[in-house]
């Protein structure tokens, strides 16, 4: 058995973002369309907010201190002491109808983030990209032709990139250059439709095993390096959106959800929807680097 704990009651309308903090012993994590940045420490159960000017993607801890984050508008740097945000580049500066979404640094300090389609009552155009922000601060357009990115996530060993356009119905394999940052030989990993759900926020464990939220389904699943399903968690809302492990001992599997503006009545046989939870899963998990630059 799963012990499941909402640790955080936030009613999100879309969680999202974990990223675990081990020098602070925090987890940071989104909520996209409230415009708030999330600061849960377990060591008193306190969530702290900030709130920003845009829609967020995602998160990255920075080597020189604060956070490197995407927003609509593309890449920026985040100070939470003032609360100041510095832009570095948007790629997408061209394209009014998309915006930045999953993202995550690789283990050797990059940072890299992806963007989707979104106009809300229009046909999706597979018209985003996954970009790699260098410590330089050069950026790098590595796949286009994307509706919605979502999913990365590195093996271990950093030999294998995973990544999944949540409009394409798999999570993709990539052999990945750790030297240089640059990927090829994409595969399918997971075949999406025989879960019968999209693939959203992932992660790697320290076994090598992958991690997905799979959205409307309420399942964390957990495949091996093969793509083989290994394990099935259920939450008791349907909506999980992405996860990272954390805690001291980085054996805290943390789950954002989203209520999506969906009216009350839908939630009536659910908990806690758009809440943060907290689950034992019996594996531990890996950090992420700060970004390089």
């Amino acid at each position: 058995m799963v012990e499941i704990t909402c640790v955080v009651d936030a009613r999100a309308e879309l969680g999202e973002g974990t990223l675990w903090d081990p020098k602070a012993g925090v987890l940071w994590w989104i909520d996209i369309w409230k415009k708030l940045i999330h600061r849960y420490d377990p060591s008193n159960g306190k969530d702290e907010v900030f709130e920003t000017p845009e829609y967020l993607g995602c998160l990255g801890l920075r080597e020189k201190g604060g956070l490197v984050l995407t927003m609509t508008n593309g890449f920026h740097f985040f100070d939470p002491a003032t609360g100041k945000f510095e832009a570095i580049v948007d790629p997408e500066a061209h394209m009014p109808k998309t915006r930045f979404n999953d993202g995550k640094p690789d283990r050797q300090g990059r940072f890299w983030s992806g963007s989707m389609f979104e106009v809300p009552g229009q046909p999706i155009e597979f018209i985003g990209a996954l970009y790699r922000l260098d410590p330089d601060l050069s950026v790098h357009k590595m796949i286009d032709g994307i509706g919605c990115s979502n999913g990365l996530a590195w093996s271990p060993d950093s030999k294998t990139m995973y990544f999944s356009d949540s409009h394409a119905g798999a999570v993709w394999a990539y052999d990945f250059d750790a030297a240089t940052g640059e990927i090829e030989n994409r595969r399918t990993f997971i075949d999406m439709t025989v879960t019968g759900g999209v693939a959203d926020g992932a992660t790697v464990d320290a076994e090598g095993c992958y991690w997905v939220t799979i959205p409307v389904t309420g399942k964390v699943c957990r495949y091996d390096p093969d793509g083989e399903l290994m394990q099935t968690v259920l939450l008791p809302t349907d909506l999980p959106t992405c996860c990272e492990f954390g805690g001291k001992d980085l054996d805290i599997l943390y789950v954002t959800s989203a209520v999506l503006r969906r009216p009350a009545s839908h939630f009536v046989r659910q908990k806690n929807p758009g809440g943060l939870f907290a689950l034992d899963v019996g594996v531990k998990g890996l950090t992420l680097p700060a970004f390089n630059g």
